[in-house]
C-alpha cells in the first residue's frame, strides 16, 4: 500500500490529508479534519477511474459544512428530540441545532474538530478526546477512528470510543456517494438495494414515533433493488417531511455481525457499493439539502440530489425509545463498531 501525506494550513490550523493508494491505482484519501473521507478513486467497469465521493476543493471548507460531507459526527449522531438526554435521572440540555432538535452531536461536534491522526501500519487512526461537558455531554469520552484500505478496493472503518462516566454514542460515517463520479448530476438514476423490512417512521422533525413499520408497500421499500428516484415524487409522509430519503432502516440481521446494509449500483459506469456493518441501523440521506454547499472539486457547488448518504448507525433518538437498542455507554464498557463500503464493477 503506498501512503502519500500533506499538510495544508487553514484557519483553523494545521490539515494533514492521507491517501493510501492499493496495486491497481484505486486510492482513498482522508482528512484530519472532522475524521473525514475526502476521495475515494475507483474503477468504473472499463477500468477508468473515477473520484465517487462529494467534497470540496478546499480541504478547510469541511469545518461548520452544512453537509457533514465525509466526516464522522458525534458524540451521538443522528437526532435526539428537543436536545433532552437524561441520564440516571439528571438532565442535560443539548444544543439545538436542527428545527427543534439536536443533530449530529451539536454545532461543535466531532465532525468539526481536527482530530489527532497516526500511522498504524497501513492503518489511518485518527483520535480526540471530548472532554466533560463538551456540547454539554457528560464525560471524558475518548473516540478512536481507524481505516484501512485494501487491494480488492474496500474500505474498513473501526469505531471505537471509552469514558470515564456514563454517556451516550453513536459514531457513524457521513460520506456522500456518486457512483457515476463526483460532479456528474443526480444520484436519483442510481440502483439501491436496502436489507431492510422495516423503517422508522418519524414526525415532521425527523424524531422517530417509536415505531417499527414495514417497508412493504410503501414508497421506503428498497428491499428489491430500484432506482432512487423512482418513488421519491410520491405523496408519503417520510418523503414530504424530509423532501427526499433522510430515514433510517431497521437492518435485517442474520446474527450480531457483519451483515449487508445496501448495494449501490450505478448502471452506466458498472460501479457497485456494497456497505456491510454491525450497526443495527442504516440512515439513507438522499442529499435533499445539498444546493449551497462550499464549492466542490468538481470547480462548482453541488446540487440537491447529487449526492446518497449510506449512514450506518444506531438508531435516531434512541435515548427516548426503550424499545430501541441502547446508545449509552458506561465506564466498563468499549464501544466498538465496524463499517465496510466496499467497491467493485457488474460487468
Amino acid at each position: 500500500m503506498k501512503v502519500d501525506i500533506r499538510t495544508i494550513e487553514s484557519p483553523h490550523g494545521e490539515i494533514s490529508l492521507y491517501t493510501l493508494t492499493n496495486a491497481s491505482g484505486a486510492s482513498v484519501t482522508l482528512s484530519q479534519l472532522g475524521a473525514g473521507v475526502v476521495s475515494v478513486c475507483v474503477p468504473d467497469r472499463d477500468g477508468k477511474l473515477a473520484d465517487v465521493v462529494l467534497g470540496y476543493s478546499n480541504p478547510a471548507d469541511y469545518m461548520n459544512d452544512g453537509p457533514c460531507a465525509g466526516k464522522v459526527p458525534g458524540r451521538c449522531a443522528n437526532r435526539i428530540a428537543r436536545g433532552h438526554l437524561d441520564i440516571d435521572g439528571k438532565v442535560y440540555q443539548l444544543a439545538i441545532n436542527n428545527g427543534p432538535n439536536h443533530l449530529h452531536g451539536g454545532p461543535t461536534g466531532f465532525a468539526n474538530h481536527i482530530w489527532d491522526a497516526e500511522m498504524n501500519g497501513d492503518q489511518v487512526v485518527f483520535t480526540l478526546l471530548s472532554p466533560d461537558g463538551d456540547e454539554n455531554y457528560p464525560g471524558n469520552l475518548t473516540a478512536r477512528v481507524a481505516y484501512s484500505w485494501d487491494d480488492a478496493c474496500t474500505l474498513h472503518i473501526s469505531l471505537q470510543a471509552v469514558t470515564d462516566a456514563p454517556t451516550v454514542v453513536n459514531l457513524t460515517n457521513h460520506t456522500y456517494f456518486n457512483l457515476a463520479g463526483e460532479g456528474s448530476g443526480t444520484v436519483l438514476h442510481h440502483l439501491l438495494k436496502l436489507n431492510a423490512s422495516r423503517y422508522l417512521p418519524t414526525d415532521d422533525t425527523l424524531i422517530p414515533t417509536g415505531e417499527l413499520a414495514p417497508v412493504a408497500g410503501t414508497p421506503m421499500d428498497f428491499t428489491t433493488a430500484h432506482e432512487i428516484g423512482r418513488d421519491i415524487e410520491q405523496d408519503f409522509d417520510a418523503l414530504r417531511f424530509g423532501k427526499g430519503y433522510d430515514n433510517c432502516w431497521v437492518i435485517d440481521a442474520e446474527g450480531e455481525g457483519l451483515n449487508t446494509a445496501a448495494v449501490l449500483v450505478d448502471k452506466a459506469s458498472g460501479r457497485r457499493l456494497t456497505v456491510m456493518t454491525d450497526q443495527p441501523g442504516v440512515q439513507v440521506y438522499t442529499g435533499n439539502w445539498l444546493k449551497g454547499c462550499p464549492v466542490g472539486k468538481c470547480g462548482r457547488s453541488y446540487e440537491d440530489y447529487e449526492g446518497v448518504a449510506i449512514e450506518c448507525q444506531a438508531f435516531p433518538d434512541a435515548v427516548h425509545h426503550s424499545n430501541f437498542p441502547p446508545v449509552r455507554l458506561n465506564p466498563d464498557e468499549d464501544y466498538r463498531r465496524d463499517i465496510y463500503f466496499a467497491f467493485d464493477v457488474e460487468k
